[in-house]
């Protein structure tokens, strides 16, 4: 494709995250507890993990070049589920966990908009900028909403400009057709396209200058 998207920016994450609450709303009174697409967590335990990573995406920005993660306290909610810092009490109910994840992304978003572009925040996929950082934020909302909207069964399809942004900055490589939600999504796993078997491993290069990155099993 020709055009080159713009950057990712602060708007993106905060759009991203209210066109994800409006998708997922009518199926608010669905069963939270099945599983989100192919995952091994639930539809409830998906976005507890996507608002935890928002709010850790913003920490570590926040905390101006920590060397490792945060040493939040995570822990899981039952044995050998996933830990997180961040959780919505059940007894609010959906519009609850739509809250803290809206909370979530206005936090990111709001990272993003003040950090200096020098900043580099700690990630396995290399220290991430504040672009980077909203990006990731982004990627994880499509592609988390999506597994959830298979859960619950509601109908999900992002901004594809939006998906060409994110893909321009973590996943340059990435082969592109004229479907940028298509491609996302082959990108991170969930699906195949012709010619292109699903991916079993996967991951993104916060650096953007195409270092190695390690691949990363499609829970994420």
């Amino acid at each position: 494709m020709d055009d080159q998207p713009g950057p990712v920016t602060a708007d993106d994450v905060r759009f991203a995250v209210a066109a994800a609450v409006a998708a997922l709303r009518p199926g608010a009174g669905g069963d939270w507890s099945a599983p989100a697409g192919d995952l091994t967590w639930n539809c409830w335990e998906t976005i507890e993990h996507l608002a935890d990573d928002l709010f850790c995406y913003a920490a570590q920005l926040g905390a101006g070049g920590y060397a490792g993660y945060l040493p939040f306290e995570a822990a899981p909610r039952y044995p050998g589920g996933e830990p997180n810092t961040i959780r919505s009490d059940p007894a609010a109910g959906a519009e609850g966990l739509f809250a803290v994840l809206t909370a979530g992304a206005a936090l990111l978003a709001a990272m993003v908009r003040v950090t200096p572009p020098t900043v580099r925040a700690h990630h396995i996929y290399g220290p991430a900028d504040p672009e980077a950082s909203g990006a990731m934020g982004v990627l994880e909302t499509l592609v988390h909403t999506y597994d959830v909207a298979r859960g619950l069964g509601v109908d999900w399809t992002p901004d594809p400009a939006a998906c060409a942004r994110v893909l321009a900055r973590l996943m340059p490589e990435v082969e592109r057709t004229e479907d940028p939600w298509a491609d996302l999504l082959w990108a991170c796993g969930r699906v195949g396209l012709p010619g292109r078997p699903r991916r079993e491993q996967w991951g993104w290069d916060n650096t953007h200058q195409g270092a190695e990155i390690p691949n990363s099993p499609c829970q994420s």
